[in-house]
């Protein structure tokens, strides 16, 4: 079974869903957090007050001494009940007995084992002055207040008032942030969709109009560019990506212009280079080659040895312009034995004197050692005579911006012409520049 891809657009969505729990989470934990605090705060004060008014009232009704104070008490407490002083109120003697209760516990019946405890604590604390005690029941919820009554001038406990009150509850808590966590919520969804269509278009958009753009340049169509404006790095990818497409023409019509042979540019790509130096008012050296007595090699040693001449002789051109040549120098093969390299003027002469020395030593590998003892070699001319034909020689015409103003390559073309008939009639391999001013 494969794999689920998931998309970009999934991931994002992904992400904010997963980190929009998070953060509601997060404000339902600090906003229970605060309302726990706030109630327990509320039930804290609550809790002193309603002990301070309990023990007031009820040791003022114990000091009247009534006859039936078991009536005047029960009547009080139900009055503090009302008033939602406590929750509940329980009244019993040092005995343990009760003698009023709101839990449901009869007159006169025993309280619990930890409420009688809870009156032996009361008694030691009276003798130090200290009439109340607490216990916390978070199981329940609740907390549980022990009021010592009697003599405070004796410290003789006589009776216990035990009230119960609540402690805040998480379900208390959420009655109360339930709107502010309903609301934050909605507000995190809203946010959530507006973001998401934000991105929607601004990042996931341009990159699927990018890779449907790619396919297309993919499948060969050089033609297709992408409109992406969000004025930030996507709009620059974009525009990287157009610059890098017309670069791929630009190779793609080198590649189809390059001599099969050597793989060098052929004629668009060397009128392009020398016309746009002319255009950006550069100074330069256009180089022309020519093979002197190559002809007759080729004829005597067939193609495929002719072919060995014209890749040495691309070989040296390349080593001369990347070792003596600028920054900039470029090397072109028109075809055939039609070489050429455009450089600055100043690195021109090295590159000759490295072309033609080169070419000299390595051409002599290419012939049999009977031809080289012999200096020469016996092949038919242009007119069908048998002759005596040297070692092949380069011949090398130099055309320059330099010392005249060079508006064209047509002008450069018809210059090199010219020089190149001058440098063949010259022995061996030489280099002729033209220096002419007009």
């Amino acid at each position: 079974m494969a794999a689920l891809k998931l998309t970009l657009q999934n991931r994002i969505t992904a992400l904010l869903v997963v980190s929009s729990v998070i953060f509601i989470s997060i404000f339902t934990f600090i906003q229970l957090n605060n309302q726990m605090a706030q109630l327990n705060r509320f039930n804290a004060y609550r809790s002193s007050l309603s002990t301070m008014i309990t023990k007031n009232n009820l040791e003022a009704i114990i000091r009247q001494g009534p006859q039936d104070i078991k009536l005047a008490v029960s009547t009080g407490i139900k009055d503090l009940i009302d008033t939602e002083m406590a929750k509940d109120i329980t009244l019993f003697d040092t005995d343990g007995k009760v003698i009023f209760s709101s839990e449901g516990l009869s007159v006169g019946e025993s309280v619990s084992y930890k409420d009688s405890n809870k009156t032996e604590t009361l008694k030691t604390l009276a003798g130090e002055n200290k009439w109340i005690t607490s216990v916390i029941d978070k199981a329940r919820q609740k907390i549980y207040m022990y009021i010592g009554l009697g003599n405070e001038q004796t410290g003789q406990l006589s009776y216990v008032a035990k009230l119960t009150l609540p402690l805040a509850s998480i379900s208390e808590a959420l009655s109360q942030v339930y709107q502010p966590i309903i609301f934050a919520t909605v507000l995190v969804i809203l946010a959530n969709i507006v973001f998401g269509y934000f991105l929607s278009k601004t990042v996931i958009g341009p990159i699927k109009a990018l890779n449907k753009v790619t396919k297309i340049i993919a499948e060969g169509d050089l033609s297709v560019r992408t409109d992406i404006r969000t004025e930030d790095e996507l709009e620059e990818l974009g525009s990287t990506f157009n610059y890098m497409t017309e670069e791929l023409i630009k190779m793609k019509e080198r590649a189809e212009n390059a001599n099969p042979l050597t793989k060098l540019p052929g004629n668009l790509v060397i009128h392009d280079i020398i016309e746009n130096r002319i255009k950006e008012n550069k100074q330069f050296m256009v180089i022309y080659c020519d093979l002197d007595n190559f002809k007759a090699y080729n004829d005597k040693y067939g193609i495929a040895k002719g072919d060995e001449a014209i890749k040495l002789t691309a070989e040296v051109f390349k080593e001369a312009a990347k070792q003596k040549g600028d920054k900039e120098a470029f090397v072109g093969h028109e075809g055939g034995d039609d070489f050429i390299l455009v450089t600055s003027p100043e690195s021109a002469q090295a590159v000759a004197d490295h072309i033609t020395s080169e070419f000299d030593k390595r051409v002599r590998s290419l012939y049999d050692e009977e031809d080289l003892t012999r200096g020469y070699i016996i092949a038919h001319a242009r007119d069908g005579a048998i002759k005596q034909f040297p070692i092949m020689t380069i011949s090398l015409a130099g055309i320059t911006n330099a010392h005249r103003t060079i508006t064209s390559y047509g002008e450069v073309t018809n210059i090199a012409a010219e020089v190149k008939k001058k440098a063949k009639a010259i022995e061996g391999s030489i280099f002729v520049v033209d220096k002419r001013t007009s």
